[in-house]
């Protein structure tokens, strides 16, 4: 990967908040977000002079760099402090008193908690981590041997990580589906027809909502474990971006929960 991509995600979210007005204020946060992180992607890949780093896949949380990404972290709190949401602003600021050691152990804990368990993504502190760290996972998952051939694991193969988003890209006369990881942003293969949360797979169980308002982003629902996954169709518009375009489906997450089911994990934003 190159910063250009980086920059695909960026425009995305432009057109999209130009797309849906009321998830704008939700998409320039992001932008501005994604900025940061990208320039934190060519920071780590300049360091590490862009080159594999040798380890075996699956391997990729084995260590934490602290020494390239921590001074990097005050900056990343001055901007979700100017930019952010209120209750971000101000634990962004919270977290700037406290210091290097608090920021070690946050960063720290994130990176070696399994996020396969019961993971607190309702604790607003838990964005922090994971946003700041989510481009310097990319980049170890990027320059982390591996091979996901046939691989349909519930969590990445690489990381652990739970499933942020699906997709469904075109395959012969049909459509193939894989997840994204909510941490390093790899994606894997993953069953068609089976949750991703409980391995439900009767298809009795296993629901389908889609809206005029967003007609190629689904949610997929399992009513044995009552939690439910957003799915991007790229059959359906191939400028989408996975990852950005779940940004702007609040109006289904809202559906979702109304109708008794529980995001599998809710995303960097908390939806």
């Amino acid at each position: 990967m190159n910063p250009s991509q980086w920059d695909r995600r960026i425009s995305r979210a432009n057109d999209l908040a130009g797309a849906y007005p009321f998830a704008a204020e939700i998409l320039r946060f992001y932008q501005q977000m994604a900025g940061f992180q990208r320039d934190l992607y060519v920071q780590v890949s300049s360091v590490s002079n862009g080159q594999a780093e040798g380890r075996n896949g699956g391997s990729l949380r084995e260590e934490l760099d602290l020494f390239v990404v921590l001074p990097r972290f005050p900056a990343f709190l001055s901007l979700i402090h100017e930019v952010g949401p209120v209750e971000l602003a101000r634990s962004a600021n919270e977290l700037m008193e406290q210091g290097k050691d608090r920021w070690t152990n946050l960063l720290t804990a994130y990176w070696t908690e399994d996020l396969s368990d019961d993971f607190p993504a309702e604790n607003p502190l838990q964005f922090f981590p994971r946003a700041f760290l989510q481009p310097y996972a990319e980049y170890r998952a990027h320059n982390t041997p591996h091979s996901l051939a046939g691989a349909t694991p519930r969590f990445c193969p690489l990381c652990g990580g739970k499933p942020q988003v699906g997709v469904l890209r075109q395959e012969g006369d049909g459509a193939k589906r894989s997840l994204i990881c909510s941490r390093c942003l790899t994606e894997w293969d993953y069953r068609r027809i089976v949750c991703p949360a409980c391995e439900e797979e009767s298809v009795d169980k296993l629901a389908v909502f889609t809206s005029s308002q967003f007609p190629h982003i689904r949610v997929e629902a399992c009513d044995s474990c009552k939690t439910y996954i957003h799915t991007v169709d790229l059959t359906k518009n191939g400028l989408a971006i996975p990852e950005v375009d779940e940004y702007a489906s609040v109006p289904l997450d809202l559906w979702a929960t109304e109708n008794g089911y529980t995001k599998m994990l809710p995303n960097l934003l908390g939806f």
